[in-house]
């Protein structure tokens, strides 16, 4: 790597560490080793290194996007998923602090992301109904609300787990299918088995103990 690229790394590495709002320029240096003015010769400030570090997420982003398959399906929502989990770990002062986020460097690519996401999910909801893998929206709202749901449950995963200090990583997936297979049809369940095994069917999540008595 050369030296702007050794600062990009190092400060993405420092950042995650910290958090963005508790670094300074100078702390980048001394974690390179370097005077300071080796630093601000590449990035006058934290907000110059901030915009290179946030349009290189933006960059692998979209081509990890643009790995999805041409028509909506689940399949791409594993692999939102999948996305979601390993640029949340990447990138982990961004996603942990809504002060970054919406930062006015990132805030309307965040808005814009949010929307673009959200319809991919309307999309494959679409497509499902369309095949007969999918009920219809059982009532106004409910599959927005839904996508709404899954968009929320990827953007905000990495911050609940360190709350919960939870660390597995296939969590995710089963909490986001826990949301949609009660709207699957028997046609919907027989493909989702198929695809994804029984195994994985049978151990969505933990199995519901509350105690019925109680009440």
């Amino acid at each position: 790597m050369n030296t702007k690229e050794k600062i990009i790394a190092t400060g993405t590495k420092v950042f995650n560490l910290k958090g963005f709002g508790a670094v300074s320029i100078q702390d980048i240096a001394n974690e390179l080793d370097v005077n300071r003015r080796n630093i601000t010769y590449h990035f006058a400030n934290k907000e110059a290194l901030l915009q290179v570090i946030a349009n290189e997420m933006w960059e692998k982003i979209t081509l990890e996007r643009q790995k999805r398959k041409d028509f909506p399906s689940f399949e791409n929502l594993q692999h939102e998923i999948k996305m979601y989990a390993q640029f949340q770990k990447e990138y982990a002062f961004i996603f942990n602090d809504l002060h970054v986020i919406k930062h006015p460097i990132l805030e309307e690519k965040f808005h814009q992301f949010c929307t673009e996401t959200i319809k991919d999910h309307e999309a494959a909801i679409a497509f499902a109904i369309k095949l007969g893998n999918m009920n219809p929206e059982p009532f106004p709202g409910a599959y927005y609300n839904l996508c709404l749901s899954l968009w929320i449950l990827s953007m905000f995963w990495l911050p609940q787990q360190v709350i919960r200090k939870i660390k597995d990583e296939k969590e995710i997936a089963k909490v986001t299918w826990s949301l949609i297979l009660p709207h699957f049809t028997e046609k919907g369940i027989e493909s989702f088995k198929a695809f994804y095994g029984e195994a994985f069917y049978k151990n969505i999540g933990k199995p519901f103990k509350g105690d019925l008595n109680v009440f």
